[in-house]
């Protein structure tokens, strides 16, 4: 246990250049990891967007109806983050081997959710009054997800326990060779290759769950010689009601959050699809551009919770603090760039994914919005990553409530039909939201760092 203190933005935004370099050798491979998750997906959507703008825009609803059912599942997973890397830190293998387990278990249960609350997907898109040309192939696109979730889940809890243990070598393996498998099978089945029917969006969807198939079982196999003492034999208390009941309320408040800032981003989604096929499409290529960005803070914000965490679990609250500061300044600088870029290159960028006119002089007005916001996300993103490496995931989930849903949509709502501003008005709605969220969580880190650090213990 540490005793408080208190820090400064100032200092906290001024790390040493040992930190930067020691969060860097961690973010780097971690990013690496999260960019090659997200080219699944973007391969899938600029392979898709060359068939037409209605198969674009069923990839678009049926990937955002996928996340909104499966992003909690995946947040609540988040929970080994502090749970690995803390114990890690404080060299206790029974901890890591139990909280691993726990998290295979509720991956089973999480996979059986998702794929039934998959099912409804057409009556729901109907319901949503989304395009009727699209409503097919996002359905189509939603059900053939469902082979994929379970395996979708198991690999989040290795990747978790992994990381947490600063082992990410298997996992970029892994994340190289199913990037390479899914272009070749959404070659096949997107266009009709080798004799395969031509399927579009739905050949797309499936692809993709063959490849997170393989995601699972290459990263098992890759890193079965570390986590076989983990895994095998299975702990007596893994299903003891105190710890796992602990475990879900940690992990819980993460999956809110990312429940409720991706369904600020699905609602959007779903108001373009209000005003147009085109607009859909052209949300969909900007997000995905964003989304790209995204991931490398995505991926500091795990080396944070990772060097975080393992500082705290050493008894180290010096070394915790340096970590996140490091942690912050390198997610807002890489963000500065790819921001500019953004605003400087909107239809090179837009004409990466489509030709449709339409759609692209609706993307080259958007991209340039979400290179506003760049700074902001990665700042935000980051910041959560730091909390979550102390255990802190409740106050995120609320300050996330209160930006989003409480500022973004309504400005949203405002922007796009009260004033008229269409699209362009959605996008800057979450905008200002956002960045309303990067500087309350800001805060929260200052405070939050000045308190006592304590290492979080499930089992009694």
């Amino acid at each position: 246990m540490s005793a408080p203190t208190r820090i400064s933005l100032r200092v906290l935004l001024r790390p040493r250049r040992e930190d930067l370099r020691a969060v860097g050798r961690l973010a780097v491979p971690v990013a690496v990891v999260q960019i090659g998750l997200m080219a699944m997906g973007v391969a899938d959507t600029v392979m898709v967007g060359w068939v037409s703008p209605e198969d674009l825009a069923g990839v678009a609803l049926g990937n955002l109806y996928f996340f909104i059912v499966a992003i909690f599942g995946m947040g609540l997973l988040m929970a080994l983050d502090p749970l690995v890397a803390q114990a890690m830190g404080a060299g206790d293998t029974e901890a890591v081997a139990r909280a691993l387990q726990r998290g295979l278990l509720l991956a089973l249960v999480l996979g059986a959710l998702a794929s039934a609350l998959l099912l409804p997907a057409h009556g729901l898109f109907v319901l949503a009054r989304q395009p009727p040309e699209v409503i097919p192939l996002a359905a189509g696109y939603a059900w053939w997800t469902i082979p994929g979730t379970l395996p979708f889940y198991a690999f989040v809890v290795l990747r978790q326990a992994l990381q947490g243990m600063s082992r990410v070598r298997p996992i970029l393996w892994t994340i190289l060779i199913a990037n390479g498998l899914n272009i070749f099978l959404n070659w096949v089945l997107i266009w009709g290759n080798l004799g395969a029917p031509r399927l579009g969006a739905v050949g797309s969807a499936m692809g993709t769950s063959i490849a997170r198939w393989a995601l699972f079982l290459l990263l098992l196999g890759m890193s079965w010689s570390l986590l076989r003492r983990y895994m095998l034999p299975l702990r007596s208390r893994i299903l003891a009601r105190e710890p796992l009941t602990r475990m879900i309320r940690l992990g819980a408040p993460v999956g809110l959050q990312f429940q409720f800032e991706y369904g600020a981003f699905a609602a959007i989604g779903l108001l373009a699809g209000w005003i147009g096929t085109h607009a859909m499409a052209a949300h969909q290529i900007a997000l995905n551009l964003a989304s790209v960005t995204f991931m490398v803070p995505m991926g500091i914000s795990a080396a944070a919770a990772v060097r975080v965490g393992q500082a705290v679990g050493q008894g180290e609250p010096d070394g915790a603090r340096r970590a996140a500061g490091a942690s912050i300044v390198l997610g807002m600088a890489f963000m500065l760039v790819a921001g500019a870029v953004f605003v400087l290159f909107p239809e090179l960028l837009g004409g990466l994914y489509t030709k449709d006119p339409g759609v692209l002089a609706m993307v080259v007005l958007l991209i340039p919005i979400a290179g506003f916001f760049q700074v902001m996300d990665g700042l935000q993103a980051v910041s959560v990553g730091v909390l979550r490496g102390i255990g802190d995931t409740q106050g995120p989930m609320w300050i996330n409530i209160a930006g989003f849903w409480g500022m973004g949509i309504p400005l949203a709502l405002l922007f796009a039909f009260g004033l008229g501003w269409g699209t362009v008005g959605l996008w800057w709605g979450v905008a200002i939201g956002l960045s309303g969220v990067a500087v309350l969580l800001l805060f929260r880190v200052k405070n939050r760092l000045g308190r006592v650090l304590s290492r979080i213990i499930v089992d009694p």
